[in-house]
């Protein structure tokens, strides 16, 4: 990628990006210690509270942003560009990411299908018909699946409002903020997740209070959450670049949160840990050439995309 001017100088870069992952969190108190607002009667008006937060404060960035970034001319500044957010190959920004992503969890998909045969033996051993009538009634059981977790609060947490207001709080705001401020493509990928991660660091006093866990315990919980979080947020970054579209790492957050780790190893399933392996090989040898920009854009020379994308070299 051709090195950005620094028309944006990169202590006012940092700053704001600081800012924005300091009242990410703080919002998220201000109920209670702003607004003085009594305690949440029930768990479903807590998330609720917290939802609202993340929204205002994800809108305050965005309009930030727009303030911040130093766009010279109309003609330089699409609004919804700057955010990654267009219609235009839009499959693949979503097909692509979510495949190379699932290639993480092929373990975890074996474990899943695993189940499901095990889950089909057992039918066929109480006689209730052949493979074909065990997967229809298997398929048939998928809607009490779905449904109880869509009426979920926690479902639209961790698929809905976590994924979208941090995608665009973390990489929407604050990647074109960085690559404006002239800090090289790798800088921005390593970067990008130190401050997504600040704003986990909350769940260490939450986890220590609620768990009544000791705080050494409490750290160690929150280091591998970390730990997590910047390879996510690395990953989640490098898609965002790549592509220049936001929906890309958006899909990828949605899965990994509805995944959860990924499964590595499982007694007496060897089957499990070879299918991590072969995923993980294949990911890494899928992960720059279906992330190739002419894949996401109609031409990668000249672009004046403030993610870079166009131009990655």
């Amino acid at each position: 990628m051709e090195d950005s001017d620094g028309s944006l100088p990169k202590p006012v870069a940092v700053i704001a990006c600081i800012a924005m992952a300091l009242f990410y969190v703080a919002t998220l108190y201000a109920p209670t210690v702003v607004l003085r607002l009594p305690p949440p009667s029930s768990s479903k008006v807590f998330m609720i509270r917290r939802f609202i937060c993340v929204a205002i404060s994800s809108i305050v960035s965005v309009v930030s942003c727009v303030f911040i970034l130093p766009a010279r001319s109309r003609e330089d500044f699409s609004f919804l560009g700057i955010y990654g957010i267009r219609t235009d190959h839009i499959w693949q920004a979503v097909v692509f990411p979510l495949l190379l992503t699932s290639l993480m969890y092929t373990g975890s998909l074996v474990l899943k299908s695993l189940s499901v045969v095990d889950k089909w033996k057992e039918r066929r051993n109480q006689g209730q018909g052949p493979l074909f009538d065990s997967i229809k009634t298997i398929l048939q059981e998928v809607p009490s699946w779905i449904l109880p977790s869509a009426s979920n609060i926690l479902f639209w947490r961790n698929l809905v409002v976590a994924p979208l207001t941090e995608e665009l709080v973390f990489r929407a705001c604050m990647i074109p903020l960085l690559l404006c401020g002239g800090f090289k493509v790798y800088a921005v990928i390593l970067l990008c997740p130190v401050f997504f991660s600040l704003a986990h660091l909350n769940h260490m006093m939450e986890i220590y209070n609620r768990h009544r866990y000791s705080l050494l315990k409490a750290s160690m919980v929150i280091g591998r959450q970390l730990g997590y979080t910047v390879i996510f947020g690395s990953y989640a970054s490098f898609l965002f670049i790549r592509t220049g579209h936001l929906v890309s790492p958006l899909v990828a957050h949605m899965f990994c949160n509805y995944m959860g780790l990924p499964v590595i190893f499982v007694r007496r399933k060897g089957l499990v840990t070879l299918a991590f392996v072969a995923g993980t090989v294949t990911f890494l040898g899928l992960l720059f050439p279906i992330t190739q920009p002419n894949m996401y854009n109609e031409r990668t020379n000249n672009c004046r995309c403030w993610q870079g994308s166009c131009s990655w070299d």
